[in-house]
Order: C-alpha cells, then sequence, then structure tokens
C-alpha cells in the first residue's frame, strides 16, 4: 500500500509538463538538477537553526538589549486563589460579568477584586518585554542576511531583469549551488519558525501565521520538487527585502526609541506594500500564471503553485490592512504599535500600583509587602 501511494504521489503527470518524466532531470553531462532528497537536510538544519537562535538571544540579543536599556515594566502578581485560578486554567481568561460575581461568592473577593486579579493574572501570561525584543532581535539578523544573500543569488541572473527567462528551457534548468543553498537555508528556517510559534510570542494573527508558514514551507518545497527555482528565488528575495525593517522597527519599539521606530515603520510600508501588493501579483504571479502556458499545456502542479501564490497573496492583504491602520496612527499622530501585539491591560489604580512597586517594591492591595512577609488581604 505503502508503495502504491509513493508511485501515485510522484507521478510524473502530477509535477512535470506533458511528455516529460523523472528520467529528463536527471544529472549528466555536468548539469545537477533539483531532487527531492535534498530537502532531507533541511530538517537536521532547522534544529541547529534552533540552536543558533538560542545561543544568540543569550549571548548577543539580551547584552544588546541592555545597551539599549530595554526594561521590563514591573507586574504586580496575583494573589494565590485556587477558585478564581481553577475558572481561569478550565473556563476562561475573561469571565463574563455573570461569572465575575459568581466568583465574587465563591471566593470571598469582592467584584472588584475578582476583577483586578483576572487583569493581574492575564498579565502575568503575556511575554516580557526582552522576550519580545531577544524574538525581535533573532528575525531581524536573518531576514537581513538572507535578503543580502538573496540579492546576491539572483541579481546578476538575467532571469531578474526579464521574467520570460525564468521560464526559458524549463524544466531542463541546471541548479546553481547558490542556489541550493539558498533553497536550503530558507526552508530550514521556516522550519525552525513553525518547530518554535508554540513557544514564541503569540499575536492576534497567530493562526494567520502558521498558515502562513505552512504555505511557506509547502511553496518553496514544491517548487524544488518541480523545478520551479528560478521563480522561488524572485519570491524568496522579494519576502525578505521588507521583513528585516520591521523586526528592527519592533527592536527600537520595544528599547523606547519612539521617532526611531516611528520612521523606519513608514519605510516598512513601503517596502512591505510596494513588492506584496504590486509587484507580486502583477509581474511574479503573472509570470507564474500565463508565461508558462506559452511553452505548455497546464497541468496538476502549475495550478497547485499558484494556488498556493493565491493563499500567500491573501495574507499579504491581511497583513496590509494591520499595516495601513498603524499607518493611520500614526498620521494622526497616534504612537505605532504592533496591531497583533497583546497590551498590558490597566486602569487609573492599578497604575498608582506599579508606579508604586517600581519605585518601593511589591505592593499588595496597594500597600507594600511587609519585610515579614504578611500581606494585607487583597
Amino acid at each position: 500500500m505503502f508503495q502504491t501511494l509513493y508511485s501515485y504521489f510522484w507521478w510524473e503527470r502530477l509535477w512535470l509538463p506533458a511528455n516529460l518524466t523523472w528520467a529528463d532531470l536527471e544529472d549528466r553531462d555536468g548539469r545537477v538538477y533539483a531532487k527531492a532528497s535534498d530537502l532531507y537536510i533541511t530538517l537536521p538544519l532547522a534544529f541547529l537553526f534552533l540552536v543558533v537562535r538560542h545561543l544568540f538571544e543569550t549571548y548577543v540579543a539580551t547584552p544588546l538589549a541592555g545597551l539599549l536599556n530595554v526594561k521590563e515594566k514591573v507586574r504586580l502578581k496575583a494573589t494565590p486563589n485556587a477558585v478564581l485560578e481553577k475558572f481561569y486554567a478550565a473556563t476562561t481568561k475573561h469571565p463574563k460579568q455573570a461569572d465575575v460575581e459568581m466568583l465574587s461568592k465563591k471566593s470571598g473577593c469582592t467584584v472588584r477584586q475578582v476583577e483586578r486579579w483576572f487583569r493581574r493574572r492575564r498579565n502575568q501570561d503575556r511575554p516580557s518585554l526582552l522576550k519580545k525584543f531577544r524574538e525581535a532581535s533573532w528575525r531581524f539578523t536573518f531576514y537581513l542576511i538572507a535578503f543580502i544573500a538573496g540579492m546576491a543569488v539572483i541579481v546578476d541572473k538575467p532571469w531578474f531583469y526579464d521574467l520570460r527567462e525564468v521560464w526559458k528551457g524549463y524544466p531542463i534548468q541546471s541548479m546553481l549551488p547558490s542556489q541550493y543553498w539558498y533553497y536550503m537555508i530558507e526552508l530550514s528556517f521556516y522550519w525552525s519558525l513553525l518547530f518554535s510559534i508554540a513557544s514564541d510570542v503569540k499575536r492576534k494573527d497567530f493562526k494567520e501565521q502558521i498558515i502562513h508558514h505552512v504555505a511557506t514551507i509547502i511553496l518553496i518545497s514544491f517548487s524544488w520538487f518541480a523545478n520551479y527555482i528560478r521563480a522561488g528565488t524572485l519570491i524568496m528575495a522579494l519576502h525578505d527585502s521588507s521583513d528585516y525593517l520591521l523586526e528592527s522597527a519592533k527592536m527600537f519599539n520595544y528599547a523606547g526609541w519612539r521617532n526611531t521606530c516611528n520612521n523606519i515603520f513608514i519605510v516598512f510600508a513601503a517596502v512591505f506594500i510596494v513588492p506584496r501588493l504590486v509587484i507580486l501579483p502583477f509581474w511574479i504571479m503573472h509570470c507564474t500564471v500565463f508565461y508558462p502556458l506559452d511553452l505548455y499545456p497546464a497541468f496538476f502542479g502549475y495550478y497547485f503553485f499558484n494556488f498556493m501564490m493565491v493563499v500567500l497573496q491573501s495574507l499579504h492583504i491581511f497583513w496590509a490592512y494591520l499595516i495601513i491602520r498603524m499607518a493611520q496612527k500614526f498620521i494622526t499622530g497616534k504612537v505605532v504599535e504592533d496591531e497583533r501585539s497583546d497590551r498590558e491591560e490597566t486602569d487609573n489604580s492599578e497604575e498608582e500600583e506599579e508606579a508604586a512597586a517600581a519605585k518601593n517594591g511589591p505592593l499588595s492591595n496597594g500597600h507594600p509587602v511587609l519585610n515579614n512577609n504578611h500581606r494585607k488581604t487583597d
């Protein structure tokens, strides 16, 4: 059964145009072609990326955060309460008013104290500023290096200037060593992002991020199998062109450099929107949808590749909407923030407590914690 499924999966009509077979893509006469087995190396490389990331965040990003004076916000801890903790863990982190009143009776706390407890408990689960800075630093470093390397790989190629060259001689197109490593490193990095997504900072577009990583992995892998390498390198370089700007804006935002963050964000918005909403659909996707039909009839691989491109383009439109919302805030003079981020929850009384905590140490219900560890009841 496994052999039957394997044969169906690698059926030539799924991956290659009519009248072509896998034998046509066997290495010969000094010409080297992409092979599915090449991608096995990306999984161990992905785990290597996770190790390198840990070392980078520990020995580079953390000291850098100290130099940029990235400070943690003082967070007041929720007083241990078994009744409220059970409801928080098993039911919801955002209780309705009826639930708050019910919990007030069960726990012996006032309604106000229950609301404050849930607010503090949610804040405890939110990622720290240092964690956000470290993640942004890692992604900034990779995306910047990947963009520079990607441009070095494709800038001297004829298909960078004439998109019809992308399909010249397809699929009998020999693979270059630079293209091989560009693909392996990019795919390995996205595997590492998928592996670490559960432990990374979770934002409001968490599901969209998963879809993006999966779609990117599928698209890169498929383009390798079907020898869509020229188109693939163009698409990867285009995506890397703006990501490092977003991560650098986040870094300066976490460091409190508001003006620098806002200025970088404006550049990022332009670099994101123009390549992904103009160049990608009207140049690159036009190239992948129409030019191949001049050479061979449409086949399953052609439809599948372009379907995955549509999925990515839909995500770009979603993120462009968030970027435009942030741009509106910038234009109206409001502080630019990541629309996808969870914000700290405070009210006036708690802000006063947090200010006092930063000055005098931890508080309990507005009173300093005594040295003998006795607390006033919250």
